[in-house]
């Protein structure tokens, strides 16, 4: 039987990419389903909110990997006054892969490693990450040794430098219109040697 990881946040499935590719099994859970022309999610995906969720029903799963939403982060570390003024962000979607994570282990009665993906922005509101690659910033059970990201970019790889060459940079549509969705999805898909990396060191 193949390994069985789970993919919280899972968007377009950047971590499901590389694990797939290393002979994995994945489940993605997200709020909505992301379908953007010939990009879209692929595994088996369970449209559910990840606050939901309980760890004891991923007891026999091998590793769980997250990216929750970054926004938030994103936006308090740019050079506004007015991004500076704001409060600190609600981190509930952060902190829940780490409760669900504590829960699965408790179920199966043995260690489920986990890896969190953000921005590197989110560090002063949840913490110092184990490893950076590139512009993605890593918590959980981060592999010590890891591979080295050279000049990349945030979507570098996945599909997010293809859709800023080609004027799609999100900055001209509006928040809740479908090109900036695709535009934020693409972007925040995690590189595909990063992905394969942590799918690879994880393999039982």
């Amino acid at each position: 039987m193949k390994p069985l990881a789970i993919d919280l946040y899972c968007g377009l499935g950047g971590w499901t990419s590389g694990l797939l590719a290393e002979g994995w099994d994945v489940i993605g859970f997200d709020i909505e389903r992301h379908e953007y022309g010939e990009h879209r999610y692929p595994a088996q995906l369970v449209i559910q909110d990840v606050l939901t969720l309980h760890g004891s029903q991923f007891a026999t799963v091998d590793l769980i990997v997250a990216s929750p939403p970054c926004q938030a982060y994103s936006y308090r570390a740019m050079p506004w006054k007015r991004a500076k003024a704001l409060p600190p962000p609600d981190s509930t979607l952060f902190e829940a892969c780490f409760r669900i994570q504590r829960e699965a282990c408790e179920a199966a009665g043995r260690r489920i490693p986990m890896v969190v993906e953000n921005v590197r922005g989110a560090q002063p509101y949840v913490g110092r990450a184990r490893w950076c690659f590139g512009p993605y910033a890593l918590w959980g059970d981060v592999p010590a040794l890891m591979p080295v990201a050279a000049g990349i970019r945030k979507g570098e790889g996945s599909g997010g430098t293809w859709f800023y060459q080609n004027g799609c940079n999100g900055r001209s549509a509006s928040s809740q219109s479908a090109e900036r969705r695709e535009w934020s999805a693409l972007i925040a898909r995690i590189p595909l040697t990063l992905s394969r990396h942590i799918a690879a060191v994880y393999r039982p």
